[in-house]
């Protein structure tokens, strides 16, 4: 990857590595620790990007990321059992303090997979982006986007959202 103008792609992803990381993992600090080793890793990366855009290949970096800092958490007896960020950040001064908040923890609810689904869909990534990034058929991925927003339709309902 060190061909292209790595700086370029920083400069275009990074926010979007960073909400990625933040939503699967719900810590700031954790969020931040794992955008920045994703590009540390795509930068250094020798083998060939086997996904279709370098979004899709960002994203699969920081959701192994994510996946191994929960498995080492949990091993080490670290990770509590809520995981969401506590520090505050600009969405908890929007008048949807609330419903950021709802919507975060029923995310953090979900099976890793499910998240990492409605996630990558939600950051414009294909279904068949997702199913590789996933490592699942495009028939599953979609079916775990649409289980993950029926589960946030409800939850919408139930809070009484319109």
């Amino acid at each position: 990857m060190q061909s292209m103008d790595f700086g370029a792609i920083y400069e275009r992803y990074a926010v979007d590595v960073l909400r990625f990381a933040l939503y699967l993992s719900g810590n700031r600090a954790d969020a931040e620790e794992i955008a920045a080793e994703t590009f540390v890793r795509a930068w250094a990366a020798t083998e060939e990007i086997r996904v279709e855009t370098i979004k899709a290949y960002l994203f699969s970096i920081a959701r192994r990321l994510c996946i191994e800092r929960y498995r080492r958490h949990r091993r080490e007896g670290e990770w509590p059992a809520d995981v969401r960020d506590r520090a505050p950040d600009p969405e908890d001064a929007a008048s949807s303090r609330d419903e950021l908040e709802s919507v975060m923890a029923a995310l953090q609810a979900m099976p890793e997979i499910d998240r990492a689904a409605v996630l990558l869909r939600a950051n414009d990534l294909s279904y068949d982006e997702i199913a590789r990034t996933l490592a699942v058929s495009p028939a599953a991925a979609r079916v775990k986007v649409h289980r993950a927003r029926m589960k946030l339709a409800a939850l919408k309902l139930r809070s009484g959202g319109n």
